[in-house]
């Protein structure tokens, strides 16, 4: 095999292709990108047996077809670092030439027999297609509220994907604590289906079509075991879950006793000083809202200091005072696509629903801290 390569093009295609290699495996192949080289092009194919990626890489003149699979760790480097805007792979016999300049470089190569069969969705069923910039968001809304270890039961470090007659998707997560759901209207193909990934794989995924144009469609299609993601140029899988979500709609509610409007990124910037005082210790931000008034945050963590602070916001509702984990309200925040936060309340004890302003495209349900009765009693100061 040998390649002519324009750097910057292929690197583009080489970065997206290598996170999906299992870096961390035993098996020495899987930490390796594949390179396929013929008359119809050069494609790139990596797997961590979790989620694999095959796609076309760019900006790859093919002088001799034929095949290798290259160490990330060494190959992969030498191609980010070499010299100008060019060079040339040769492979033979197992070693591989990288030629850049005056420069020379030989590197060892994987046996191409070791590496395992990918998932094709060449019989796969079809699900849905979607924009780019769609799936973004909701992956982005939908996923973050999951566990991002394995855990047990496996919902919880997974994200359940639904659809339904109405043409829409559905993006759902939860550690059990709290509930994250992002939707939108798709082309729904097939009778509605819901399908369940590893919050792992998703998040690769989306570092995958990161790099995709926010206009260009992604079909999905789904078997037995895997469920896959194709752009124009990529084919991207995940590994399904053998588990059942649990029926998250019993905690949608509409009810609501306070709520709150207020601009996200002042929000954000508010609770985030806030944290710095209970980062270490409770991670507990007080909320007291006046209907007609503004929202007052206090912070506050033995021998580290307090925190008190009075933002705009448009309060409406019973008067409150709740408390929440500081960190789990900075994540749905930052997870919200928009400029302006809607936060509805059902009581000092009940849920808390983060949503957009007249919308039910993205909620995010978080239950309160339980403050001592001495403190609810307390008058907003």
């Amino acid at each position: 095999m040998k390649l002519l390569v324009d750097k910057a093009k292929f690197l583009k295609s080489w970065n997206m292709t290598e996170r999906s290699a299992g870096h961390r495996s035993t098996i020495s192949v899987l930490s390796g990108v594949k390179c396929e080289a013929s008359d119809e092009g050069v494609f790139l194919k990596a797997t961590d047996l979790k989620t694999s990626i095959n796609c076309v890489a760019d900006g790859v003149e093919v002088s001799t077809a034929g095949s290798a699979i290259f160490p990330v760790k060494i190959i992969g480097e030498f191609f980010k670092k070499a010299p100008g805007e060019s060079f040339t792979i040769g492979v033979e016999k197992g070693k591989a030439t990288v030629i850049s300049g005056n420069s020379i470089y030989t590197f060892s190569t994987y046996p191409v027999s070791e590496f395992p069969k990918l998932p094709s969705s060449r019989n796969a069923q079809p699900f849905f297609r979607v924009s780019c910039g769609d799936l973004r968001r909701f992956l982005d809304e939908g996923t973050f509220s999951g566990s991002p270890g394995e855990e047990f039961p496996q919902y919880l470090s997974a994200g359940l994907i639904q659809t339904d007659e109405e043409e829409r998707v559905r993006i759902v997560s939860t550690d059990g604590r709290r509930l994250s759901m992002s939707q939108g209207s798709v082309t729904v193909e097939g009778e509605p289906d819901q399908v369940l990934l590893p919050l792992a794989g998703l998040r690769e995924l989306q570092r995958a079509i990161s790099v995709v144009e926010t206009n260009e469609e992604i079909r999905v299609l789904k078997d037995d075991a895997q469920v896959y993601f194709l752009t124009e140029n990529m084919e991207f899988s995940v590994r399904r879950v053998e588990s059942r979500f649990p029926p998250y709609e019993k905690v949608l509610s509409s009810d609501r006793t306070s709520w709150l409007t207020i601009d996200r990124e002042l929000f954000i910037e508010t609770l985030e000083r806030a944290e710095v005082i209970v980062r270490d210790f409770s991670r507990m931000v007080v909320f007291m809202i006046s209907p007609g008034g503004s929202l007052k945050i206090q912070a506050k963590a033995p021998e580290v200091g307090e925190a008190f602070e009075e933002i705009p916001g448009e309060c409406d509702g019973e008067p409150l005072k709740i408390a929440f984990n500081v960190r789990y309200l900075l994540e749905g925040l930052r997870a919200l696509h928009g400029s302006v936060a809607h936060l509805s309340f059902n009581g000092p004890n009940g849920q808390m629903t983060l949503s957009r302003p007249r919308e039910d495209s993205f909620m995010y349900i978080l239950m309160p801290i339980t403050l001592p009765e001495e403190e609810t009693t307390e008058e907003t100061q």
